[in-house]
C-alpha cells in the first residue's frame, strides 16, 4: 500500500446505535483533538447511512463553542443509526459505496462511535483497504449505556445511566415509604439491559442491607424463578412494609424465553421488549394482591444529561481524543478502552486494545458480583461500580431554569456521487 504524506486527507466521525448522556462529549473530543492537528473532520449524518448515502457534514464549519457544547449535550449531534454491514463478501457493493465515498472526500481515518455492534462495522471497515486497495484507517469508539463491552473496564454512557438509576431508585423507594402504609406496597422499575444487568446492577449502590431499597434486583444473568421472586416480595413486604424491585428488560424463565418479548426484531435482529414491569406487577397483583407502581424510564435514563457522573463525561471525552491519536499515528482496527488502575482512590487510564478482541462479544456480570440468591449485589460489585457514578457534571442553565443545550449548524457537504441504493 503506498505511503501517504503525513496528515493528509479527513477524518469521518459517525455515531452508532442508541445514543447516551455523554455520547456528544467523545464528539467533542474527536473534533477539538483533530482541529488541534490540522485535520479536517466530516460527520457521518446518521451512523453509517450517512456514509452510504454521502450524507456528511461539515464540522469546520462551527465555531469552537458550539463544539465545546457538545460536551455537555445529550443525544446524538450528527444523528444515528443501528444498521449492520453484512460481510465483504455477502454485500460487496456497500463496502465499495464506501470507498467510493471515501475516495471522493479524501478521506483517510474513519471513527465509528458505537457499541458491540458497532465495533464489527469498525472492525469490517479496518479491513477495506488491503481488501480494496484503498489506504483507510479505523478506529472503533466505545459507547453504550449495556456496558457490556469486552476488554474495557467500563463503557462510557454507562456511569451516567447508572447514576440515574441509583438515584431515582433511592429518591422512588422515599417515595413508596412514605406511602406504603395505606397505599402502595410495591414498586417495579424496568431498566435497559437485553443480556447483561451491569445497569440494574447500578440501582444495588442506592442502599446497602437487607431493609433497604433495592429490595429485589432481577438480572438478565440469573434465570427467573416465579416462586423464588414472588416469596421474596412477600417476605420483604412483611419485614419492611414495602418492596422495592428493580428488573433487567432481558429477564427469562427457565426456557429462555424472555418475560417481556414482544414477538418483534430491531434492524440487528433482536428481540424487541415490551416491558417486563407490567408483566411482574400482574404477577405480584394476581399471587400476593398488594397494591403496585411501576415505571419504565426507556428514553429517560439515556439521555439524562443533567445528572451524568463526571468520571463518565470525562472518560467520554477522553477516549474521543485517544481515538484521533491512535488514527493520526496510523494504527487500524484498534478501540481506546478504559483501563482502571486502582479503586480507591479510583485511577483509570486509556490504552489501544485490538477491535477483534472486543466485536461480537459480550461482557456480563461477574458471578461474584452477585449475591448468592441472585437479588442483589456484593461488596465486590459496589467496588466497581461506585467510582463510575462519582462526581457531577451539570449543564450550564438558562433564565428560564432549563439546561442550555448546544445545537449544531450541521452544514452538508456537497455530494460528488450517483444516489446509492441499498
Amino acid at each position: 500500500m503506498p505511503t501517504r504524506t503525513a496528515l493528509s486527507g479527513r477524518l469521518l466521525y459517525a455515531q452508532s446505535g442508541g445514543v447516551t448522556a455523554v455520547i456528544n462529549a467523545t464528539a467533542a473530543g474527536v473534533i477539538e483533538a483533530a482541529r488541534a492537528k490540522g485535520v479536517q473532520v466530516y460527520a457521518a449524518r446518521n451512523g453509517i447511512l450517512g456514509a452510504l448515502r454521502e450524507e456528511l457534514i461539515d464540522t469546520t464549519k462551527e465555531t469552537r463553542t458550539a463544539v465545546a457544547a457538545l460536551r455537555h449535550t445529550p443525544g446524538g449531534a450528527f444523528g444515528s443509526c443501528r444498521y449492520k454491514l453484512k460481510s465483504l463478501e455477502a454485500n460487496r457493493a456497500e463496502y465499495e459505496r464506501l470507498i467510493e465515498v471515501f475516495r471522493a472526500h479524501d478521506i483517510r481515518w474513519f471513527l465509528y462511535n458505537g457499541g458491540n455492534d458497532s465495533a464489527d462495522t469498525a472492525l469490517k471497515i479496518s479491513q477495506l483497504g488491503k481488501a480494496m486497495d484503498y489506504d483507510i484507517r479505523c478506529i472503533g469508539v466505545p459507547k453504550t449505556v449495556d456496558n457490556d463491552l469486552a476488554v474495557t473496564d467500563c463503557c462510557p454512557g454507562f456511569g451516567s445511566v447508572a447514576k440515574y438509576t441509583a438515584v431515582s431508585t433511592l429518591e422512588a423507594s422515599l417515595d413508596v415509604a412514605s406511602m406504603a402504609n395505606t397505599s402502595t406496597k410495591v414498586f417495579i422499575l424496568e431498566v435497559m439491559g437485553r443480556h447483561a444487568g451491569w445497569i440494574a446492577a447500578a440501582a444495588g449502590l442506592a442502599g446497602e442491607g437487607a431493609d433497604a431499597p433495592p429490595h429485589i434486583i432481577l438480572f438478565p444473568e440469573r434465570v427467573f424463578d416465579e416462586q423464588a421472586f414472588l416469596a421474596k416480595v412477600k417476605a420483604t413486604v412483611e419485614r419492611v412494609g414495602w418492596c422495592t424491585v428493580v428488573a433487567s428488560e432481558g429477564i427469562r424463565n427457565a426456557e429462555g424465553q424472555f418475560l417481556a418479548e414482544a414477538g418483534t426484531r430491531d434492524a440487528f435482529g433482536h428481540s424487541q421488549l415490551g416491558g417486563v414491569a407490567p408483566v411482574l406487577a400482574a404477577l405480584v397483583k394476581e399471587k400476593l394482591g398488594y397494591k403496585y407502581h411501576w415505571a419504565l424510564p426507556d428514553y429517560l435514563q439515556r439521555s439524562a444529561r443533567h445528572l451524568a457522573s463526571k468520571t463518565d463525561a470525562e472518560q467520554a471525552y477522553a477516549v474521543g481524543q485517544a481515538a484521533v491519536d491512535y488514527a493520526l499515528a496510523g494504527m487500524n482496527a484498534v478501540m481506546p478502552v478504559i483501563v482502571r488502575s486502582s479503586d480507591a482512590p479510583y485511577r483509570w487510564k486509556v490504552e489501544p486494545a485490538a477491535l477483534h478482541k472486543i466485536a461480537n462479544r459480550e461482557k456480563k456480570m461477574p458471578g461474584s458480583f452477585l449475591t448468592r440468591d441472585g437479588f442483589g449485589i456484593t461488596a465486590a460489585a459496589r467496588r466497581y461500580l461506585a467510582p463510575l457514578i462519582q462526581g457531577e457534571a451539570h449543564p450550564p442553565h438558562g433564565r428560564d431554569g432549563l439546561p442550555m443545550y448546544g445545537r449544531l449548524k450541521n452544514t452538508s457537504v456537497t455530494k460528488k456521487l450517483p444516489t446509492f441504493e441499498h
